[in-house]
Order: structure tokens, then sequence, then C-alpha cells
């Protein structure tokens, strides 16, 4: 099975609201929440797709001919490439009742393992998402990191001895999953948290605790304050807060000011190996896809959730072929075009 083939397949299978698009820019489902799309009028997820499509890549091959090392070492754990699936709640409500939270991370957690990458689990507020996340994670002697909701301290507390059981190699939390209706009006309340509360996080994560949700500096700054050893550049695929910056614009601008001091993931709008390139040039460490992770599970089970990283991995090397680059290390601001 390829990718196109798993597209196809998915249309039988997926919900009213996700379309399946041949490419997941944001558009056919522009706002429709609960599905796949994203606050308002969708301005976000469009503009973080768009913007990845902006920047260009700078083509060298007058170069030693010699092989492509696409691995990445996080955390202690070394990765086949430098691409994660993202978390991904409520499968059976955005994207159609086939699959549930508990046979989609099955699925999920174990295929990305077997094809040398690892996945992000979701939370909810069914309790049993995230139960059953960390056992599929188990599963995997840990090669999984879970990502937590912004709720009040002591149920994160509960949440986190999951991860422990689990021996996850990391853990996420997504701040701005505050912005999601579903955190509102929760009694104890939920939603933002200050640089104390994130810090009690990081210390009861006791793993690497990675931040999910910046998109300032000031934030990234404040992340690196709490303890948190990694941050995901994200506005949540537009789903929190419409009209955003898009990723791409503020990916440069984080990655000086923390200056190697935290790993640096990004999200939104990545489609290809060749924005996986470009994100890298602009400072990531590695990037995070989501909703074409969930059209391979939908339309091909473990053999389509293969197929696809195996076409964002070939799409990354060839990449790096032609731009005359042999290892991530080697990807700089110089490999890619920007409008001035």
């Amino acid at each position: 099975m390829n990718y196109a083939e798993c597209i196809e397949q998915a249309r039988g299978r997926i919900g009213n609201y996700c379309k399946a698009c041949v490419e997941c820019n944001g558009r056919a489902c522009r706002n429709q929440m609960p599905g796949p799309g994203a606050k308002g009028i969708g301005d976000t997820a469009m503009r973080n797709y768009d913007k990845w499509k902006e920047i260009r890549v700078q083509m060298d091959t007058i170069v030693e001919n010699a092989p492509v090392d696409t691995s990445l070492k996080l955390f202690g754990k070394e990765f086949k490439y430098p691409f994660f699936a993202g978390p991904v709640g409520a499968v059976n409500l955005h994207y159609g009742d086939c699959l549930n939270d508990i046979s989609y991370n099955d699925i999920l957690v174990s295929s990305c393992v077997e094809c040398g990458i690892a996945a992000f689990t979701g939370d909810g507020t069914d309790s049993n998402v995230m139960v059953a996340a960390t056992k599929a994670i188990a599963k995997e002697q840990g090669l999984g990191i879970p990502t937590v909701k912004p709720w009040n301290l002591e149920i994160i507390k509960e949440k986190m001895a999951l991860v422990h059981e689990a021996k996850a190699f990391a853990v996420a939390m997504d701040v701005d999953a505050a912005g999601l209706p579903f955190l509102k009006n929760l009694e104890p309340p939920a939603g933002s948290k200050t640089v104390e509360e994130l810090r009690e996080v990081a210390e009861f994560a006791g793993v690497p605790f990675i931040v999910k949700g910046i998109m300032t500096v000031k934030g990234a700054l404040k992340a690196k304050e709490a303890g948190a050893a990694g941050i995901v550049v994200s506005n949540h695929g537009g789903r929190v807060l419409d009209q955003c910056p898009a990723t791409a614009e503020v990916l440069g601008g984080i990655a000086d000011a923390v200056k190697g001091s935290m790993k640096i993931l990004v999200d939104g709008g990545i489609r290809c190996g060749t924005d996986v390139f470009k994100a890298i040039a602009l400072g990531a460490d590695a990037v995070i896809i989501a909703r074409p992770f969930v059209t391979a599970v939908y339309g091909g089970g473990r053999e389509g959730v293969a197929s696809y990283v195996a076409r964002i991995g070939t799409e990354l090397e060839d990449t790096m072929k032609m731009c005359g680059v042999h290892s991530l290390a080697e990807i700089t601001k110089d490999c890619i075009w920007t409008k001035a």
C-alpha cells in the first residue's frame, strides 16, 4: 500500500468532518469543530500550511556523493527520522467511529515504533483515553510520549502515575489546550499554568518534560525557567485561537533565543519531508505531524502508518541529498531561502 491508496481507503471509513484530502491544508474543513478543522474562520491552520510552502530550499549537488543519515537522538533514544506522530484525542468524535482512542493508539504507537519513530498520544475528559494510551506505550517499552492536558495539579499527578507505569521516555503537556471548549468551566479549574505550576509538573514528571504550545520567545523562556527539557512550537493546529501567526513564522526567533538550551520541536501544517527539512533549517530538532497520521491509521492501519512514514522519510532523504547535506546537523539556515 502507498499513501495515495491509503487516502482513498480512508475516505470510506473516516467521518463526515474530515475529507481525507490529498494534501491536508486546512481548507476543506476550515471551521469544522467537531472535526479536524480550526477555530473561527480557520485562518491559523491554513496559514500554518501556507507559510511552510513560502520557504524554499537551496539546491547544491557539488558535494561528496555520500550516504545521508536522517537519524535523530532525543532524550537518550535514537530514531530513524526526526519526525513524530502527533497527539490526537476523541478520534471517534472528530474522525469517525470505526476507531476509538483505544484502538487508534494501539495501532499508532506500535506501528510508529516498528517504523523507527515514536508517537505522541492524546488525553481527554474520559480518563480511559490516557489509560489506554499509556498502556499502548508500556507495550513498546516506553517508546512513546503521553501528552497531558493542563488539568488542575491533583489530576496531573494522577496522570503522571500512569506515565511512570508505562516507563515513557518523556512526557508532554499541551498548555495551549487551555483554549479548548471542554476544558472551560471545570471544577476544579483547568487551563493556563504559571511558571511555578509548570515547575511542579516538571517535578511530577520525573522524565524529560516537554511544554507544547509555545508561540513566542517569552513563552519559550518561561518554559525554560520552569525546567522544561523541550518545547513544541505549536498553535494547536489553529484549533484554539484564530488569526495566530504560523509556526514557521515564529520558529526561527524562538530557536535563536533558546540557543540550544532545550530541545525544540514544531508542528502545524508540516506535510512533506521537504517541510521537515525546512523546520530543521530554522532551528527545530524534530517535527510533529498529526492529522495525516489519522488518515494513515483510518485508511490502512499499520500498513498505512508504514506507508506514510516511508513517504515522509524518503522525501526528507531526497531533499538532504539534493541540498548537499549528509546529516541533520548539517542542515542550517543557509540551506533555505525566505522572502526578505
